[in-house]
């Protein structure tokens, strides 16, 4: 029997549950896989869902959106409790903090955000379909973030029932999705970990079942109950279901797996903070932050904005990493360099807040009071000059597809830019711009469904006409471009400056978020220097990087250059947003500047003359180095009979599609 504890029960065990009986992990799978379906029958067994509806009422899709197009798109955080009973007949009563993930492309960013929160993660994938794109691309992501992986291969009812497939045949195939599991794991996991981190069905580490059904087993399963997997299909002949759900509950091994197989916080960070914090590990700091310490300085992240559809109030969810949360702080944000004040704060409960005094190391929370980006570390007022942030989020997908949005009163621009920026807030994987010659907003994302969704959101608070969507390519260098020497149009300024194709060392550092802006110079010099072979003195000279460009300071002896620094700074930002060839984003680049004469009277080095050096000279270079447009190319897996694999194949084709 299963006793819901109520709400004053729940904020102690926040507070003071002993941190070896808790768990904070991910469901995270390829669209369809049953990820929602099985998170019903976690939330049957704390108490929140009836043994009717589990399975079939996907609580955790609580958006009307997700609900009419039968998918997740945001994730959903909620807090349960269980007792659970080891080997040893002794109960004890475990605290899980979950994130139900989506799996379309689409939200990919919304997964990566989740990871990086959790300290270990369930991976789903069908029976029939098995190992899928996005399988591959939630393993990637969940070990680049380092969170131990749980396998559960669900729809096994679909090989029994629908292909009819011998015994043998369906072990086969779940023998064939556990090697391509563990193969991606053993190519992904951290260093000295693959091993231990692969999953095994003799371990406990691998279940099988049908969520739609509601049953699911693992090797202790079948241990306890002295049954043969061959059962379950004398069950199916039997079509006696509800034997299976009785005696086989698909959430019993589910909730094993988690207990015995993923790590509590203080674990999880031990693996996690040397990996997504630049710090020193071994500093007091460091060390609170390795060691999950409540009494430690604070310091978190906010990993999603959850924003109300109906009230569209923000709401913040993230992780506290070190020292403990309280309703009374003052914050800092890291990135924003700014101050925040919470004015509520508390634990999702998938769409309601549960208000707690404090969160300690080691919880997740929900703060509404302010806004801030997804990805925004934070600290407790006046300790920002003692701590580094946590490392960028790494997203899987970049923006390749572009809508262009106008409010349909002029009048409402201002307010469109509000609304717009509020969203890519939560959702930093799509991008926008504001063309002031038209008058519109330059929205992008991974694909035309995301920006749907988007415009959607949009819609609601401000009428707006949309454009069709549009294919976002990216300008590149090839070569080094010619030096230019540009001068202002009074004549009283000069630049000199050339482009170089960066090296893929450097983009991948620059897109992992390991090489940024607010780094410490030398700090960063060092890592360019160790891992992209850049010349320390240009990797110290460093002035600003933009996405995958970046711009360096290589002048001797300049006077007055630091007077026109912003101004060149501001175009440059402006150049990589719409480069020559076809305003299109800038990528791969490094920009030099060798030499300057910037005159001694401020009122010659305006804006608009600096504007207009810089910008002929970025123009100049890049068409000098034999540039490149290139096309974003999406890879899919397709399965359909035989019979239409002839009209497929037409399809895409027609769409210069590749097949391989």
């Amino acid at each position: 029997m299963v006793r819901v504890k109520n709400p004053d029960e729940i904020r102690d065990m926040i507070k003071n549950h002993p941190m070896n009986l808790r768990r904070v992990f991910s469901i995270a799978a390829h669209i369809d896989h049953g990820k929602t379906t099985t998170s019903d029958f976690l939330l049957r067994k704390a108490g929140l869902m009836s043994d009717a509806d589990a399975g079939k009422k996907v609580m955790m899709d609580s958006d009307e959106e997700e609900q009419e197009r039968g998918i997740t798109i945001f994730t959903s955080v909620v807090l349960l409790n269980y007792d659970y009973e080891d080997d040893d007949g002794n109960t004890q009563s475990y605290l899980f903090e979950i994130n139900d993930t989506p799996g379309h492309i689409s939200f990919t960013g919304e997964v990566s955000r989740a990871l990086r929160g959790s300290d270990g993660v369930i991976l789903l994938v069908d029976a029939l379909e098995g190992v899928m794109t996005q399988t591959e691309t939630n393993i990637r992501l969940s070990l680049a973030e380092k969170c131990k992986p749980v396998l559960f291969i669900n729809k096994v009812d679909r090989l029994i029932s629908e292909l009819r497939l011998a015994p043998g045949d369906v072990f086969a195939k779940i023998d064939e999705i556990l090697r391509g599991v563990n193969k991606l794991i053993r190519e992904n996991a951290p260093k000295g970990l693959s091993k231990d981190w692969q999953v095994s069905f003799q371990n406990g580490s691998v279940a099988v079942g049908s969520a739609k059904d509601g049953w699911a087993f693992n090797m202790s399963t079948l241990q306890r109950l002295k049954l043969k997997p061959q059962d379950i299909f004398a069950k199916y002949d039997e079509n006696d279901k509800p034997w299976l759900r009785t005696n086989l509950p698909l959430e019993e091994p589910i909730l094993e797996m988690v207990i015995k197989h993923l790590p509590n916080p203080l674990e999880g960070q031990k693996i996690k903070i040397p990996a997504i914090w630049g710090g020193d590990v071994n500093s007091p700091e460091g060390q609170a932050l390795v060691n999950c310490d409540r009494d430690g300085p604070l310091m978190g992240m906010i990993t999603k904005i959850f924003i109300d559809p109906k009230s569209k109030r923000p709401t913040l969810i993230g992780r506290v990493f070190s020292g403990t949360l309280r309703k009374s702080d003052s914050l800092y944000l890291l990135g924003r360099k700014n101050k925040a004040s919470i004015k509520r704060l508390g634990v999702m409960e998938i769409t309601d807040i549960l208000d707690v005094d404090e969160v300690p190391a080691g919880n997740l929370f929900a703060i509404y009071g302010f806004i801030t980006p997804a990805g925004e570390t934070f600290v407790r007022e006046g300790s920002e000059g003692k701590l580094t942030a946590f490392e960028e989020i790494s997203y899987a997908s970049d923006p390749v597809v572009s809508r262009t949005i106008k409010p349909k009163d002029p009048q409402d621009i201002a307010k469109l830019g509000e609304v717009v920026s509020k969203w890519i807030m939560a959702d930093p994987t799509a991008t926008f711009r504001h063309d002031q010659e038209s008058k519109t907003y330059i929205l992008a994302g991974i694909d035309p469904l995301q920006i749907e969704i988007l415009v959607t959101r949009i819609q609601d608070q401000v009428q707006i006409e949309v454009s069709d969507p549009i294919i976002v390519y990216r300008e590149v260098p090839s070569k080094t471009g010619i030096s230019v020497h540009a001068k202002s149009p009074n004549g009283h300024n000069r630049l000199m400056i050339h482009v170089e194709k960066l090296n893929q060392e450097s983009i991948d550092l620059f897109k992992s978020g390991k090489i940024h802006n607010d780094m410490d110079r030398r700090e960063r010099a060092n890592q360019l220097q160790e891992e992209a072979g850049w010349e320390a003195k240009r990797a110290r000279r460093i002035w600003y990087i933009k996405d995958t460009n970046v711009i360096v300071d290589a002048t001797s002896g300049v006077q007055r250059l630091d007077n026109i620094k912003a101004y060149i700074i501001q175009v440059f930002d402006d150049f990589c947003n719409g480069a020559t060839l076809a305003k299109e984003p800038l990528m791969g680049s490094k920009w030099l500047i060798t030499d300057a004469t910037v005159h001694v009277d401020p009122a010659h080095t305006g804006f608009t003359e600096i504007f207009q050096m810089c910008l002929a000279a970025y123009h100049t270079s890049f068409l000098t180095s034999e540039p490149h447009l290139l096309e974003p190319m999406q890879i899919i897996d397709i399965k359909v009979p035989s019979d239409y694999v002839g009209n497929m194949s037409k399809v895409i084709t027609q769409h210069r599609g590749i097949i391989y």
